[in-house]
């Protein structure tokens, strides 16, 4: 079968033409500079939520939220928030792997699991983006489809640079911190999307013909512009 990642959907549905290029021909996308920030933000959310998971209770943002669950414990969970493994499904129809590493997961009196995901943010605002509603209704579908019962609201934990004054003397000596507030966003997914999905990748990736580009897509648009000059 061929593997599929979250990411990989999100490429197909933002921009055909890149993700033929990239599947089809090895030509990918220039990458974006890495966000360490985002990352250590990662880092730090997982060992938060991970020492009440241990605990058995709800952490302080659930609980501030109103959301009346705890952190999911699972042997597996480590598997799933690695990004070569994650968690997979293999889609007969079309062939795919199809796999995606997930942040956290929690599970609420019910036994449904929530799924969560982690965001870092600089901005004024927090938004939610249509490619994070996406990326959550693909990690819903994967654990149905590895017969999970999944609620049917998600939720993001935005962290959000607090961008006052962080200097201060310690021992004589000048540090900084840089502190961050904490927002919960939730989102009611539908997965329905997603197979019709998988069966046009799998028809663009099986053709020889080169697909439209979306209109959308600025690196498409630099493409042609570039090759006209």
């Amino acid at each position: 079968m061929t593997k599929l990642s979250r990411s990989k959907i999100d490429l197909f549905v933002d921009c055909p033409r890149c993700f033929w290029l990239e599947l089809k021909k090895g030509v990918k996308r220039p990458q974006p500079f890495p966000y360490t920030i985002n990352n250590a933000i990662d880092y730090l959310l997982k060992q938060e939520f991970d020492s009440y998971r241990e605990k058995g209770k709800a952490h302080p943002i659930m609980s501030e939220n109103g959301i009346d669950a705890i952190p999911y414990k699972s042997e597996k969970l480590n598997e799933w928030r690695h990004n070569f493994t994650g968690i997979r499904h293999d889609h007969e129809p079309t062939d795919f792997t199809v796999f995606g590493a997930v942040d956290d997961i929690w599970v609420n009196l019910e036994g449904e699991l929530i799924i969560v995901d982690y965001k870092a943010t600089g901005a004024n605002e927090h938004k939610v983006q249509d490619s994070y509603l996406r990326q959550m209704e693909i990690y819903q579908w994967l654990f149905r489809k590895n017969g999970f019962n999944v609620f049917p609201v998600g939720y993001f934990v935005f962290a959000k640079a607090n961008k006052g004054n962080g200097f201060y003397t310690e021992n004589g000596h000048t540090k900084a911190a840089l502190p961050f507030d904490f927002f919960v966003e939730s989102h009611k997914g539908d997965d329905s999307w997603v197979e019709k999905t998988l069966s046009e990748a799998r028809e663009v990736i099986d053709s020889d013909e080169v697909p439209a580009a979306s209109p959308n897509c600025q690196y498409c648009s630099y493409r042609v512009g570039a090759g006209e000059f």
